[in-house]
């Protein structure tokens, strides 16, 4: 059986999910903090981590680097509120599988457990042959060395969703004309745009195409691994070193290597690097043989190399190595013409994932989708869909199935808008109110007042419904019948 250890500072949740997954056949344990949590992932060694963002002691990002640090294979999964989704992409970025919002629904939860744990293991096994080829033959050539690698590209991701936007054609216009050459190539982007998505695109459309796409998270390695995870080591060349690894570079030999967040690597690995890339050769960590490379470069960042550069935080030599062609992703929210086409493909992908048969979506969630901003851009909107295609009962996804803050957008973008705006009202009432034929009444200023009140305080708690009944100073009964009666 499989073995889940779950971090969240509410005692409910954790008795919540411990019974759901154990009656699914995980043994589960739990910790109300993130320092019990760590020792327990220590003592347990769990197949997969779920930790709430919001802990009493550290935040999810402290506790996910601290796993990531020590266990770098091991699948992590962040709850959070909806409010929080930009927070959640920004972790995911620091190397988390997934994120799951509140509320929390049972069978969204199994899905994702199940799925994480299984491509955990799918990794594991990968690696156990790329090992495993490199032990066999550690007298061959490079060429022979890099073969298992070749295997990864057919597990590539399909082609990009191109879209009927000008600024789609405009994008697919400069991957039609960098793809064919071999220049390096500078992808911009903000997070969940679809940076890797468009360097396998350029892979695809390259002469590498069917030699190895081989994609690394530089923000997702620690700087003690990173080394290892691009050059490779030899066995024994430091303690832990067990056996020989092929590094990232080897295995893309041929093909295409895609370093997403490329400015969170260490200044000694971006010296490294830039040897790499002037030299097309490597040395293995501890290794003395040279190994000639014939590899793309592509790497992305959401943040200016340039200006990192002058920061004194990236190099600015190996900034002028990587920028012969640049390419900027646009976000999601200015490529509303797209949405819609984006949305049928993630609800095409989900019903096959799922085995639903989901045919589109209700006019209301078309609206509610082209009036949001999409924080998380594409990530984001796939992620929304498949939680709607799993709680969907019906052939539409409906409103009831969004989250809340997509479909109360408009009106916590208001709330956001105050408190200018909310005491210009307050103090104009009386004016207002003698000019106004249709006068408020005090019964429905006060219940304004109490729904902004409400919606303030579920906010400030991440709608963690507990914690806003104790600062509202009423029950979780008394709570839930407002909800109700103001339709949250």
């Amino acid at each position: 059986m499989k073995k889940i250890v779950v971090v969240d500072d509410e005692a409910d949740i954790c008795f919540l999910l411990k019974r759901f997954l154990s009656k699914n056949d995980f043994i589960v344990e739990t910790a109300q903090n993130g320092k019990d949590g760590l020792a327990l992932i220590d003592s347990v060694s769990p197949d997969l981590v779920m930790t709430d963002f919001r802990l009493g002691d550290i935040t999810g990002t402290d506790l996910l680097t601290t796993i990531k640090t020590k266990r770098p294979n091991l699948p992590v999964l962040i709850i959070t509120g909806y409010s929080d989704i930009k927070v959640a992409v920004n972790v995911m970025k620091l190397g988390a599988y997934d994120y799951i919002t509140k509320p929390l629904f049972p069978d969204e939860i199994l899905v994702t457990v199940k799925k994480a744990i299984a491509d955990a293991e799918s990794r594991k096994d990968e690696e156990h042959e790329y090992q495993a080829a490199a032990t066999t033959s550690s007298s061959s050539t490079t060429t022979d060395v890099a073969k298992p690698a070749r295997r990864m590209s057919a597990r590539s991701k399909a082609g990009y969703i191109l879209g009927n936007s000008e600024i789609s054609e405009n994008l697919f216009k400069q991957v039609d004309l960098v793809a064919p050459t071999n220049f390096s190539v500078i992808i911009y982007g903000e997070s969940g745009s679809g940076k890797e998505a468009i360097a396998q695109e350029i892979h695809n459309r390259s002469k590498r195409k069917d030699m190895p796409f081989v994609a690394m998270d530089c923000g997702a390695i620690s700087k003690e691994l990173a080394g290892s995870e691009l050059f490779g080591h030899e066995k024994g060349s430091f303690t832990g070193a067990l056996q020989t690894k092929i590094g990232h570079f080897e295995l893309a030999n041929g093909g295409t290597l895609f370093l997403d967040e490329v400015s969170n690597l260490s200044y000694e690995i971006q010296v490294a690097l830039l040897r790499v890339v002037q030299e097309r050769k490597m040395r293995r960590i501890g290794g003395s043989k040279e190994i000639d490379l014939d590899v793309r470069i592509i790497v992305a960042s959401n943040e200016r190399l340039l200006d990192s550069a002058k920061s004194g935080k990236f190099r600015e030599d190996l900034y002028y190595r990587f920028n012969e062609f640049t390419i900027e992703v646009p976000a999601l929210r200015n490529r509303k013409d797209d949405l819609m086409l984006f949305a049928g493909s993630f609800l095409e992908s989900t019903n096959a994932e799922l085995s639903k048969n989901v045919t589109g979506f209700s006019e209301d969630v078309k609206n509610d989708f082209l009036n949001y901003s999409w924080p998380g851009n594409l990530r984001e909107l796939k992620n929304v869909i498949k939680r709607a295609t799993l709680l969907s009962d019906g052939e539409l996804i409906e409103q009831k199935s969004l989250p809340f803050e997509i479909v109360n957008y408009r009106k916590l973008k208001d709330l956001d808008d105050e408190p200018v705006a909310a005491a210009t009202s307050i103090s104009g009432l009386a004016e207002s109110a003698e000019n106004d034929d249709t006068k408020p009444s005090l019964k429905s200023v006060a219940n304004e007042a109490e729904y902004d009140m409400i919606m303030q305080v579920l906010r400030d708690v991440n709608f963690n419904k507990s914690k806003a009944a104790r600062l509202l100073n009423i029950d979780r009964k008394t709570l839930y019948n407002k909800m109700k009666q103001f339709d949250i």
